[in-house]
């Protein structure tokens, strides 16, 4: 588990120069308002839909699967709406990084944190079931108020970026736990800890079913769940973090934990980890990561590509 940002002097090598002129920039913004910083935010997302084809055509794909139902005035809106939301995000990451606990504090709320506090006290450890919703990092920093946990994440290949992400999230978790390292989570849920856990991203043909995520009756979803409540001794807690309308602040709220969770089986655990994201991300569509290639991974590797 890493505990601990790891800075060297060969971080300042000249090729990571940009880097930290670009991290230099974007602690500048630290000084502006919340309302100013999204209004920037709003406009970088509607140039990245402009110039960034590729991912415009993506999350265009992913409405359409998701939301056949959807009128074609509805999807664009919501494709519009998802990148000015998706430009904020950038600001909500640097705010998560970097702002102090106080600064936090002023522009957050959080509802639910008994359910949390009665799973610990119960001596059992809590997954959090999250949605990558744009806003994620600030809710890490936010639950960090109230209980600091461990956070699962991937290491990063760029070692500036590494750094700081490692910095950055420990400022609301205990340790970090490098997705793959299935022991270590276990470990901490018997502590009993609370960890972050997300299913709503295409891992790839291993270790995944294939069932309806919305409009798409055949999605790699990933089964882990079931292992690590069962293996942890662990309560579900599903939870959700918006960006407030008004772009003045932040809500988390976090649900009661899961009835009968694991169940029977994997595959009827996954189809209900399934049915709460959807309902989570129900709850806010615009601030859903739409940008990712969520359906990449087909039945069998002869299926076509639902993006070509």
């Amino acid at each position: 588990m890493v505990e601990k940002a790891e800075f060297s002097s060969d971080l300042y090598h000249p090729k990571h120069w940009p880097m930290w002129f670009g991290v230099g920039l974007m602690r500048l913004t630290l000084l502006l308002p919340l309302s100013w910083q999204m209004k920037i935010g709003r406009g970088i997302g509607r140039l990245v839909m402009k110039v960034a084809a590729g991912r415009t055509h993506t999350a265009k794909r992913n409405i359409d699967l998701c939301f056949p139902d959807m009128s074609d005035a509805d999807k664009q809106q919501l494709l519009e709406r998802t990148f000015e939301e998706t430009g904020k995000a950038v600001f909500d990451t640097i705010n998560a990084w970097w702002w102090s606990n106080e600064r936090v504090q002023q522009h957050m709320t959080i509802k639910g944190t008994e359910h949390v506090s009665q799973s610990l006290d119960n001596g059992k450890g809590v997954i959090l079931f999250a949605v990558h919703c744009l806003p994620l990092e600030m809710g890490a920093r936010i639950f960090g108020q109230f209980a600091p946990g461990i956070g699962v994440y991937r290491p990063h290949n760029n070692p500036v970026m590494e750094y700081l992400q490692v910095k950055g999230r420990l400022r609301s978790n205990k340790g970090l736990v490098p997705k793959r390292d299935v022991r270590q989570m276990i470990r901490s849920l018997r502590s009993p800890d609370v960890i972050w856990y997300t299913a709503d991203q295409d891992f790839g043909r291993s270790s995944a079913v294939f069932i309806p995520f919305f409009g798409v009756p055949d999605a790699a979803t990933i089964t882990g769940a079931t292992s690590l409540a069962r293996l942890g001794k662990a309560n579900v807690v599903p939870f959700f973090v918006e960006r407030n309308s008004d772009d003045k602040g932040y809500t988390l709220e976090i649900m009661p934990p899961l009835d009968n969770f694991p169940g029977d089986n994997e595959t009827d655990d996954a189809i209900r980890g399934n049915q709460i994201v959807e309902q989570l991300i129900s709850r806010n569509k615009a601030q859903y990561m739409w940008l990712h290639r969520r359906f990449k991974t087909r039945p069998t590797e002869d299926t076509s590509s639902l993006y070509d």
